[in-house]
């Protein structure tokens, strides 16, 4: 059914008048901000730069539909619909360039994201929510492109959940599922296959997102032609189109120029989502780029003379101001003056913030110089340090790269000088990084009390004759008792509802809790992190299920790039507590047994990773995750559903500890470092190395972001002097990365007496059948001889040569 346009208030000419003006002069602002902006770059006082100039009428539309509680999930060319929302003003937008490392200078990320990536604060300064309702909200951008669409999903289906699940806690976060989810994205990233994935997933799901199209007819220098079929999104997407049958989406094309048919069009969808709760495409064409891409090039080396004649003639600034004029709203000599003030204006703002930006460094220069000239005067090496000095004077706006890289290189003239102004300079350099580095570094994970590595364990307690269960049961009875506890709690994945998940750890639980708490999704892993991610954004706690391990390298870019990021470049502003559930290690063939986990540790630094070697210690793990706000993939050993574990009576409450290691077996001879499924074989081949006079110490890694905090592998190689790290993983990844934790972080060098080895998968991946798994992973026999010729070449007469 299609929906005529209509206007949500009927307002006096006056209000009408004022409220047009207002737009122009955000529009000349936003616009003016880009032109300075692109001298800053070229000037070199800023890296580089990218600006919303040419899209400044339709976010204006936007943000006249855009309530306190609504969500924005865009992409970096959304500079006018922040100012016109009041959340970014023309200060704001000159630190973000010069990346001004000052949260309350450069709201949007303190210098972490390049300008034009925005985003609000969800969180007071102890890490508890605010009042989302009353405020508007932008989660935090990203710069890949379609980047921001898997989490769109998850934002609008936040309002869906509210709507329907009675939450005595919604109130921060929810007015009866009322907020709209508005998303933006270039036409040219309308290719991505992340568009189209939570476009379909959107549609299925009826959820209130409506998603802006801004058509320019470019993507960087390649023209539709080449981007899209038919050169026209809208009319691909036009089988989406609900009717009075079928689900779908309302689909609305406008012209990018046209102000009324704009304000009509955004009022008409934020109607149309926000009351039925169905999703909305508008598709905003005739767009331009007045600067063209970015600061990196110049549009006039692909764009035709007539091209560049018709984006001039059809600038949207131009033609609003010229229905300005033609309605008789304002004259031009007023507008001229609006204009020029706006120049004023934005000039004033840029030095101002330039002067913020450069004058704390300059007074840092000017003390550093000042400990560089006494230095030299006492020093046997004054030339050398007065050149140093010199070459800082002469560096009339300094980065603080400049700064430390001066005072770090003049120590090295001071090598055996044990003077005051020596310890005068070291002093300054230690000052100066304990204070800069973490405006790069901090909020990696949670730095508040309530993060997950400080809850304490709770270890599993048992009846005097315990229940001997599968362990997916063990998973089961868990969940029901989280679902039981936290009613914000909802898990979602590919046959995750109806059957109760692929290994039956959640049978049962949709009919106990209903569809909207555990559901079934259609199999699209990157929509399932980003819906994970939106709803934890809106203080909903998600458990995102991806199938097996293997498959999660679906979804890896948006966990990589959003989730794992959420808090760092936001600096602790928003957070994104999902856990990603999934199943992995030894079982048979290439797609079902994977175990990339040295690519996941480096790719998700931000999250935690978890890999109990059975379902009570997994259990557990849910257990601690809850009790925190942080984001953590959960790895479960997909061999292990099936094996027989003694049943704890303290389900729910049982806590495994992030962070800690568990030796499982003592002993004094050789540790052993293992995880998951993997685990299981290191013990039973400990015990047969008994037989041959060799005692094992082995040790459960269980959490590998973070490793062994406590240091306790080391205290092992204290008394053994010897390791041996077992993994699945290809040579050089997991089992390196454990390596150098344990020899060079934890100090293990000094206490080895034989060289640290690896014992790994082959590089390949594992054929099918149980044979391809023996041969293509570290087996019983495999675990045994490398320990032995271990033994052997610290001691060949006690351990002779064994083949």
């Amino acid at each position: 059914m299609k929906s005529e346009p209509k206007t949500s208030n009927d307002i006096s000419f006056n209000d009408f008048k004022n409220q047009i003006l207002k737009d122009y002069e955000i529009a000349v602002t936003s616009r003016e901000c880009s032109l300075l902006g692109r001298r800053e770059v070229l000037t070199g006082k800023a890296k580089f730069g990218i600006f919303g100039d040419g899209k400044e009428l339709p976010q204006l539309a936007m943000a006249r539909s855009f309530q306190d509680g609504d969500f924005r999930s865009g992409y970096y060319r959304d500079q006018t619909f922040m100012m016109a929302l009041g959340l970014f003003k023309p200060k704001d937008f000159f630190h973000g360039l010069y990346a001004t490392t000052d949260l309350d200078k450069e709201p949007m990320s303190a210098g972490r994201q390049m300008g034009g990536h925005f985003g609000t604060h969800s969180l007071n300064e102890d890490g508890s929510w605010k009042d989302l309702t009353a405020q508007k909200n932008s989660s935090a951008d990203i710069s890949c492109t379609a980047g921001q669409m898997p989490r769109l999903v998850g934002l609008a289906q936040a309002s869906k959940i509210y709507r329907h699940l009675e939450l005595t806690e919604s109130g921060k976060f929810s007015q009866n599922g009322n907020e709209v989810a508005w998303g933006t994205i270039g036409n040219a990233s309308t290719s991505e296959g992340h568009f189209f994935e939570a476009l379909n997933a959107g549609g299925v799901l009826q959820i209130p997102m409506v998603i802006s199209i801004w058509d320019d007819g470019y993507g960087i220098s390649v023209p539709a032609k080449y981007q899209t079929t038919k050169e026209d999104i809208s009319e691909i997407l036009s089988g989406f189109q609900r009717d009075d049958t079928n689900n779908g989406y309302e689909l609305l094309k406008v012209k990018g120029w046209d102000y009324t048919a704009l304000i009509h069009a955004y009022e008409n969808a934020s109607d149309i989502a926000r009351e039925e709760h169905v999703p909305v495409i508008i598709h905003v064409t005739e767009l331009t780029q007045p600067q063209g891409h970015s600061t990196s090039g110049s549009h006039e080396r692909y764009k035709s003379e007539e091209q560049l004649a018709w984006e001039k003639e059809n600038d949207c600034n131009k033609r609003f101001k010229e229905w300005i004029l033609e309605n008789g709203i304002s004259t031009e000599e007023e507008l001229k003056a609006l204009e020029k003030s706006i120049r004023r204006e934005v000039r004033n703002a840029k030095k101002e913030a330039w002067d913020e930006f450069i004058e704390p460094l300059k007074q840092r220069k000017k003390s550093l110089v000042g400990i560089l000239d006494t230095l030299a005067t006492n020093s046997p090496n004054r030339s050398f340090i007065t050149k140093i000095k010199n070459d800082l004077i002469a560096i009339e706006e300094p980065s603080k790269k400049d700064l430390a890289s001066k005072a770090r290189k003049s120590l090295r003239y001071l090598l055996g000088e044990t003077s005051p102004e020596k310890l005068e300079l070291s002093k300054w350099i230690d000052l100066f990084f304990k204070e800069m580095e973490p405006k790069y570094s901090s909020h990696l994970y949670n730095e508040l009390p309530n993060r997950a590595t400080a809850v304490q364990e709770v270890k599993p307690s048992y009846t005097s004759e315990p229940e001997m269960v599968d362990g997916r049961v063990i998973l089961r009875d868990n969940f029901d008792k989280l679902f039981a506890k936290y009613p914000e709690a909802l898990i979602f994945g590919e046959d995750s509802g109806a059957i109760g998940d692929v290994n039956q750890g959640l049978e049962g639980l949709q009919k106990k809790y209903g569809k909207l708490r555990v559901s079934d999704t259609g199999i699209r892993e990157t929509t399932i992190i980003g819906q994970g991610i939106g709803l934890a954004l809106r203080g909903l706690r998600p458990i995102a299920e991806i199938q097996y391990l293997d498959y999660i390298l679906y979804g890896i870019q948006t966990m990589s790039d959003d989730l794992a990021t959420t808090l760092y470049r936001t600096v602790g502003k928003q957070k994104a507590p999902l856990i990603v559930r999934t199943r992995g290690h030894r079982l048979e063939g290439i797609w079902h047994s994977g175990s990339p986990m040295g690519g996941l540790i480096h790719l998700l630094r931000g999250m935690y990773i978890l890999v109990p070697r059975d379902m009570t210690k997994a259990a557990g793990f849910y257990n601690t995750l809850m009790k925190s706000d942080e984001p953590a993939l959960v790895i479960e050993s997909l061999n292990g559903y099936r094996l027989k574990e003694a049943k704890p009576k303290n389900l729910g409450e049982n806590c495994t500890p992030i962070g800690v290691v568990e030796t499982v077996r003592k002993g004094t001879d050789i540790t052993l470092v293992s995880y998951g499924s993997t685990l299981r074989i290191v013990v039973q081949v400990a015990r047969e190395l008994q037989q041959v006079g060799i005692d094992a110490e082995v040790i459960d890694a269980q959490s590998l972001l973070p490793f062994d905090l406590r240091h306790d592998t080391v205290k092992s190689i204290k008394k053994t002097n010897r390791l041996l790290v077992i993994d699945e993983d290809v040579p050089g990844g997991c089992s390196a990365y454990l390596v150098q934790e344990i020899v060079e972080k934890q100090g293990g060098y000094s206490y080895l007496d034989s060289a640290p080895q690896t014992l790994t998968a082959k590089a390949h991946r594992p054929a099918y059948a149980t044979d391809g798994d023996y041969f293509s992973k570290p087996n019983a026999e495999d675990i045994f001889e490398k320990v032995y010729a271990i033994m052997h070449e610290s001691n060949p007469v006690d351990y002779p040569k064994l083949r």
